[in-house]
């Protein structure tokens, strides 16, 4: 039978409920101590969990992926909360599922992918950081309230509270830690036997430090009450800002999970159909308490490596977290902070990704330059302007590679033998008064003005000018502006222009604009070959309107 599109027969049922309940198992500590980090209520996490858990499995378009509360959002929702309050978090997210959704019924879900390597890398790297130095609090056991968002306040507040370190707390996080990178992986989470090891120790043995318990009075065995969300202009206005940031977070981190999936299964996913989904899941979460949500990398692989055959593993954990938040509530408020902190403080190095960080300094020096300034941003100033700055930063650099690739060079007969075979045949005899120039790159309004320069050292002895454009991949507005006023300047001056080898998109957009029927279907050939066989013709005086039998021509 067929479930959710995917074949199953009783194995591979049994597989998805079995993965599901290991998923279930691992994604318990890690949704309470995100929430918790992140400045909310540790069964806002679960809460998080259950519900975009189940919904982005049910309607996703990745048959492996498990979404939830991630460590990429601590920052950010730790500072809106520290803004606006849960409410302003709780709107910011719905504005964020809305966005997302309207991504993906868009057709925008592919486009995502174009955001730049060393921007993700820089980021997260940052993102990594903030989620360390969040920690210190709770690992040292200083119980401070209030602590600044800000990373550099942060750092002072800890710095001239040095003397509330509490060495309970400080051995039970270190040791957290060390179990986190010592103990072997096996069917049982390393987190999970921190968090059973820590909270029997501090509870048989009266341990001070503090727990879940103890500062937020307790976990609740209930389910989430459905509560709507005010809405007003000037909020929506407020946190437009702070929205953006979560969708797009949110959206380039479930996609590069569902591409880690794709590269596990040898499966492949729907990005649009998982970005309306996601987006679903994030409308719907606020509405029960929950905080923003994102495809979960680290517990989609484990999803994976546990036999999850179909989105029913994900669904699976998602009802084994509701169980355990009705059954086991009592157990998880004594859960010590200090050990959630070392489980993030772990998840944080692995986040950090420090070899490839490390690695990106080999790389082009604009793409050096993203990453840093990208990283510099997210620690120090906010995510909202790093990912701002890193896009723009981004594109001005792509473009500053465009122009420097694109070049417009002289053909003679002498140096033909150095560029791409094809022109070498093409080009044998070329008459006195024609020139050949070959414009290779695309031909965009960031290269206007060397296109200009170039073609402004045109010899007036020569009567006639062959452009090959067989390189040119693409042409805008402002290059078909260019070309047509290049050509009318000819004209004028008596002079004849012949274009060789459009590429398809140039090709259709100079036929669009008028710029091929200005020029004549006549002068646009298929290759430099023929194009100089029409320059002997024009020189000839024979203007007929097409070359020889009439199939040489680039629109037969």
């Amino acid at each position: 039978m067929k479930i959710f599109g995917v074949s199953h027969n009783r194995e591979s049922l049994i597989a998805d409920l079995s993965a599901g309940i290991v998923l279930g198992i691992v994604a318990l500590p890690l949704a309470i101590a995100f929430a918790i980090a992140s400045g909310v209520k540790p069964e806002q996490g679960l809460y998080t969990a259950i519900i975009a858990g189940f919904v982005v499995a049910a309607l996703g378009g990745s048959r492996f992926q498990v979404t939830g509360p991630t460590g990429a959002f601590i920052v950010v929702v730790y500072s809106i909360v520290s803004t606006y309050g849960y409410q302003g978090l709780a709107l910011a997210t719905m504005m964020a599922g809305v966005m997302i959704l309207i991504m993906g019924l868009s057709g925008m879900g592919r486009l995502l992918k174009f955001v730049p390597y060393p921007l993700i890398v820089g980021f997260t790297s940052g993102i990594a950081v903030i989620v360390f130095s969040s920690q210190l609090n709770d690992l040292l056991g200083m119980g401070l309230t209030g602590v600044p968002a800000g990373f550099i306040d942060k750092w002072k507040v800890y710095l001239n509270n040095l003397e509330r370190i509490n060495l309970w707390a400080l051995g039970i996080g270190m040791l957290s830690i060390a179990f986190m990178f010592l103990i072997p992986k096996s069917r049982i989470p390393n987190s999970l036997i921190v968090i059973v090891f820590s909270t029997l120790s501090v509870s048989l043995f009266n341990i001070p430090v503090e727990t879940i318990e103890t500062r937020f009075g307790g976990v609740p065995n209930s389910l989430p009450r459905f509560e709507l969300i005010p809405i007003t202009l000037e909020a929506v206005r407020l946190l437009f800002s702070p929205a953006l940031t979560i969708a797009l977070l949110s959206a380039i981190e479930s996609l590069l999970s569902a591409t880690v999936a794709d590269g596990m299964t040898n499966t492949r996913h729907s990005p649009n159909k998982e970005l309306i989904s996601l987006g679903i899941g994030n409308i719907l979460t606020p509405l029960f308490g929950g905080i923003p949500a994102t495809g979960a990398i680290a517990r989609t692989a484990t999803n994976i490596r546990s036999g999850a055959h179909s989105p029913i593993a994900a669904m699976t954990h998602a009802v084994v977290l509701l169980v355990i938040l009705l059954v086991l509530g009592d157990f998880a408020q004594k859960i010590p902070l200090a050990a959630l902190a070392g489980i993030l403080i772990f998840i944080a190095y692995n986040m950090a990704e420090v070899p490839t960080f490390i690695k990106m300094f080999k790389a082009p020096g604009g793409d050096v330059v993203i990453m840093l300034t990208t990283f510099i941003l997210t620690v120090v100033m906010d995510l909202t302007i790093a990912i701002e700055v890193g896009i723009l930063l981004s594109a001005l650099i792509f473009l500053k590679r465009m122009e420097s690739s694109t070049e417009v060079a002289l053909i003679t007969q002498e140096i033909t033998k150095n560029l791409d075979e094809d022109l070498g045949s093409e080009i044998k005899d070329i008459p006195k008064n024609v020139e050949v120039f070959a414009l290779e790159g695309p031909l965009f309004f960031g290269v206007i003005e060397r296109f200009e320069n170039a073609i402004n050292r045109i010899s007036d002895s020569r009567e006639i000018l062959i452009l090959r454009m067989r390189n040119v991949p693409i042409i805008d507005a402002a290059g078909i502006h260019a070309l047509s006023s290049f050509y009318e300047k000819l004209k004028s001056r008596k002079k004849h222009l012949i274009l060789s080898g459009l590429r398809p998109q140039p090709k259709k957009a100079l036929i669009q604009s008028g710029v091929i029927s200005n020029i004549g279907e006549q002068n646009c050939t298929t290759s430099t070959k023929l194009a100089i066989e029409r320059a002997r013709e024009i020189s000839a005086g024979l203007f007929a309107p097409d070359l020889g039998d009439g199939k040489d021509n680039l629109f037969d």
